[in-house]
């Protein structure tokens, strides 16, 4: 079989570990092996398309290079370099974070907050994040959300409906005073 495809001869011989030489397996042994990366270019090249992929926070990318072997040394001064090269940006992230939380997911205050601070993220960056969320919107968004769970209720009796509703924006996130005060006006 002089024309036959390199697959089809080793198909036709039975012999896995050829075939996995011309499958074209990915992660050789020398860039890759039981998931540990053990090249340092390697590494910071991959690290660099995931902060560029989406915005990442400190403790995010610690996690990344700590689950491909990287040592805790190696992780800091890969780390500054992604900081000095404006890759990872805290307040960039907390912006963003809150930013798209609450407008996509129409997460509260509260729950951005715990989720940030999940992340390891400052303080004064949570502050800085927070400011995003406009007042007037997120006004009318608990309005919406409550009128909206309102609707869906199926219960007759109304004081249920009403703790079904507080429950539900609560544990989106929203400060309890004031899911209550929309529902007391349903």
């Amino acid at each position: 079989m002089p024309c036959a495809k390199p697959e089809m001869i080793l198909a036709t011989n039975n012999n896995p570990i050829a075939f996995l030489f011309f499958i074209g397996y990915k992660n050789t042994t020398f860039e890759m092996m039981n998931g540990k990366i053990f090249d340092v270019k390697i590494v910071k090249e991959r690290i660099k398309h995931y902060c560029a992929v989406m915005d990442r926070c400190q403790y995010q990318v610690i996690i990344k290079l700590k689950s491909y072997g990287v040592s805790d040394a190696l992780a800091d001064e890969i780390l500054i370099e992604l900081i000095q090269n404006k890759y990872i940006d805290e307040e960039r992230f907390a912006r963003s974070y809150c930013s798209g939380k609450f407008k996509i997911k129409r997460w509260g205050r509260i729950k951005i907050a715990f989720e940030l601070s999940k992340l390891k993220v400052s303080k004064s960056c949570i502050l800085l994040g927070m400011s995003e969320i406009d007042d007037a919107d997120y006004n009318d968004v608990i309005k919406h959300l409550a009128n909206k769970k309102m609707a869906l209720s199926k219960n007759k009796n109304i004081y249920v409906r009403k703790k079904k509703v507080v429950d539900y924006l609560i544990r989106k996130g929203y400060e309890s005073e004031l899911a209550w005060s929309y529902v007391h006006k349903l």
